[in-house]
């Protein structure tokens, strides 16, 4: 953690329970992307929920500033909405030729490589506690993926898909450091909006033709209602949370409260009556949060960057 004194212990508390809320609806945009991905194509529905959440976003900064300009270096919300754009595009590039649990599988790698990347871009060094935390953590996610079934685990293997998705979980990681890399002093929503709109610009291309294939005046309520946490909860909300994390969260902490992910999936088809998880289930949710809070309570080890004012300006 970059050794500014207006990261007060107020604002890292905000930013873990940014983080926890930002897990959580994670988690919903699954329950309510089933209702959606059958009648929408995944390029189209990720280019429509960042287009409405760029405008969402857009008029809010618009009512807060009442004048909006042009970033300088606008190149860097390219980059940054070019990492999560590939994120996407990959993840359901993947899910074409392998299944839910292998993502699920490779995404628990997420919080290690971003722990790499921090390392490397920022110099954020993480304590041995927080590794041992992780692995704890990402264990108990693996243990719910796998639905406690050992021998299911010991069956996957690294395929294309796999491969593929790797690639597209390595930008993902990469999002958070570079968050505090390239930003210069815009408020965090500011930030939020220009790389809603970099993401946008970047996922468009892939969904123009299949534009006209989408039956839009079949859609039902239902499926309007999954747009619409899509658009508003599940991107521009998320987005925002990510942000501020970023800005005071190093990497290794950031992306370790996404092994709830799973967690919060049970819970959430339970609220919706779905039933109760087996109890082996339930044991490696609860491994996951072991973990997390091992990670969590242990104290961030300082580093230093070239690049910290961009940092330290952001997070003012």
């Amino acid at each position: 953690m970059d050794d500014n004194p207006r990261h007060t212990r107020r604002a890292i508390l905000l930013a873990h329970l940014a983080m926890l809320a930002y897990a959580l609806l994670i988690a919903g945009s699954f329950s309510f992307g089933a209702l959606a991905a059958p009648h929408i194509p995944p390029t189209v529905l990720n280019a429509l929920r960042f287009l409405a959440a760029s405008v969402l976003m857009g008029f809010m900064l618009l009512a807060s500033q009442r004048r909006v300009q042009m970033p300088s270096a606008p190149w860097r919300f390219m980059v940054l909405g070019g990492l999560m754009a590939v994120y996407f595009v990959l993840m359901f590039v993947a899910l074409r030729i392998t299944d839910p649990v292998s993502t699920g599988a490779v995404f628990t790698l997420i919080p290690f490589m971003s722990a790499v990347f921090g390392w490397f871009l920022m110099k954020q060094k993480t304590r041995p506690a927080v590794w041992l935390g992780l692995v704890v953590a990402a264990i108990g996610a693996l243990w719910v993926i796998f639905r406690g079934d050992v021998a299911r685990a010991l069956e996957f293997h690294v395929g294309k898909g796999e491969a593929i998705f790797l690639v597209g979980c390595a930008c993902q990681a990469l999002y958070a450091p570079m968050v505090r890399l390239l930003s210069r002093g815009e408020s965090i929503l500011e930030f939020t909006v220009w790389t809603l709109v970099g993401c946008t610009v970047c996922l468009l291309p892939f969904a123009v033709p299949e534009l006209a294939k989408t039956g839009w005046s079949s859609l039902g309520w239902q499926v309007w209602l999954a747009i619409a946490y899509l658009v508003v909860g599940a991107t521009a909300v998320s987005f925002y949370l990510l942000q501020y994390g970023s800005m005071h969260l190093p990497a290794s902490k950031l992306f370790a409260y996404a092994y709830l992910t799973p967690s919060f999936v049970i819970l959430l088809e339970i609220i919706l009556g779905h039933g109760l998880p087996p109890l082996a289930i339930t044991v490696g949710a609860a491994i996951t949060c072991l973990g997390l809070i091992v990670v969590v309570s242990t104290p961030d080890s300082t580093g230093s960057s070239p690049s910290r004012r961009f940092a330290d300006d952001a997070a003012s």
